[in-house]
């Protein structure tokens, strides 16, 4: 049986930077990887989706060029097979990115396959039994498929699947209305299919504030995408036209809509039901996230869980932050920790959404006097000279610290500037300090003190 210094399992955003950082340390490290070197962000999320993100904006615009002073060049359509060239691209580039610095490694060995523990210390693959006092667990996750009535009756696509089509959908139903059925509605109407969402929930992207979901749902409904909230029980039948979804199961009377393809877009699942975790004692919760405490270890001494299998995360900064936390424990002797970071995140819509820490939600539970400010994208500048004013911005910030409690910017460039904000609750630094800060003239990013300069009580 092999022996290594570590076995990392997963390729995706923590796996290969752990590997760096144990063999520059002068471990030697048994990687595995069963399929694609990237994970989840390189190959079916982050990397293809944003670059097709970037197409679907392109077209977009050219169909608003007369507002721009331009003469309209007639019909925009979209070229799918260009579109996934172009994407697959990109992808290419950063997985091959990804494999050859294992493989060129002298410390790293590569083992292709699916990884099963047979006890706490080795790990089979193939016909390979590896062993290690210290395994990483970077396995990722999947599309969550929901038990709908009719769900195998009717074939149905997946963001993975989804990306292997090269023709246009006539019409696209995506059930779920959170982040990524968002992203896909959005896309594919402007490359031209029609659009249908279907959520069971009141409201799209529930996680955030009501006002924040009312204004998404207004963006996507002047692009032509048709949303249907409150669905009591989604149903699926197949139909000529190809699958025909449904949102009332008790009622005789049950809207319909019939697309020609259906998109689940109802969550993820950890990849870790093949791992063999009961035969290495460790510990997962009722989804099959892998529980950790605040450093990432399990409940197995020298057993780790990175990224979105640990379910503390998910999205590649996240994981990649667990490497961060994982490499300073072990390596550096510096005890960061899951509950150092503020939580943030972005969804590319467009306009983008940016969140960071609180919800104005989560600040009234609070009970504690706070401070609100909100600006319309119509009063930033930078907006207006390019067309692109649609959305708001919102901060909140505690009353008696003047600590930033967290911030939702819906609007052009809030991904990028929302770091300014970010950065000064990292820094534990009062809001004030940003108003002292002279910001480059015209962007999105210097009418975040004159937003602060506008902060009210919460009442």
């Amino acid at each position: 049986m092999p022996q290594f210094d570590a076995i990392i399992i997963g390729a995706g955003q923590a796996g290969p930077s752990l590997a760096a950082r144990l063999t520059a340390a002068g471990q030697t490290v048994a990687f595995v990887e069963r399929h694609l070197f990237g994970g989840t962000c390189v190959n079916t999320g982050c990397t293809p989706t944003k670059a097709m993100v970037a197409s679907a904006y392109a077209a977009h615009m050219a169909r608003r060029a007369a507002e721009y002073g331009l003469n309209p060049i007639g019909p925009i359509t979209v070229d799918m097979k260009a579109v996934n060239a172009r994407r697959d691209a990109i992808v290419a580039k950063s997985r091959t990115g990804v494999e050859k610095s294992l493989r060129t490694n002298p410390k790293v060995t590569v083992y292709t396959g699916t990884a099963s523990f047979t006890s706490p210390t080795t790990v089979q693959v193939n016909n390979d039994i590896l062993t290690s006092n210290q395994i990483f667990l970077n396995v990722g996750g999947r599309a969550t498929i929901p038990n709908l009535p009719g769900i195998h009756e009717v074939p149905y696509l997946t963001n993975t699947s989804l990306l292997a089509l090269d023709t246009l959908p006539q019409h696209l139903v995506i059930v779920g209305g959170s982040y990524i059925g968002i992203e896909f509605a959005q896309m594919y109407r402007r490359f031209g299919s029609e659009v249908t969402i279907i959520e069971k929930g009141p409201r799209l992207a529930a996680h955030e504030d009501e006002d924040i979901s009312a204004c998404i749902l207004s963006i996507l409904e002047a692009e032509g995408i048709t949303v249907n909230l409150n669905a009591e029980c989604i149903h699926l039948t197949p139909h000529p036209l190809g699958v025909q979804a449904g949102a009332t199961c008790t009622k005789s009377e049950d809207p319909t809509v019939t697309g020609s393809h259906i998109l689940l877009a109802v969550g993820r699942t950890p990849n870790t039901q093949d791992l063999g975790l009961d035969r290495a004692g460790i510990t997962t919760d009722k989804h099959g996230y892998i529980l950790v405490d605040d450093q990432l270890r399990t409940n197995v001494s020298g057993i780790y869980a990175l990224g979105d299998c640990n379910g503390r995360g998910a999205f590649t900064h996240t994981a990649y932050n667990d490497f961060e936390i994982v490499a300073a424990n072990i390596l550096d002797n510096d005890p960061r920790r899951v509950s150092d970071r503020i939580p943030c995140y972005a969804m590319y819509c467009d306009p983008p959404l940016a969140r960071i820490g609180l919800t104005e939600a989560e600040v009234r539970r609070t009970g504690k006097p706070a401070l609100i400010a909100t600006r319309p994208m119509t009063r930033v500048n930078r907006a207006l000279e390019k067309g692109e004013s649609l959305g708001f911005m919102k901060v909140l910030v505690d009353a008696e610290t003047k600590r930033i409690l967290g911030a939702s910017l819906l609007g052009v460039g809030c991904d990028e500037a929302i770091h300014c904000l970010l950065d000064i609750m990292y820094a534990n630094a009062p809001y004030t300090t940003i108003q002292r800060a002279v910001h480059i003239h015209p962007t999105v990013s210097e009418l975040i003190p004159t937003l602060l300069a506008d902060l009210k009580p919460l009442t």
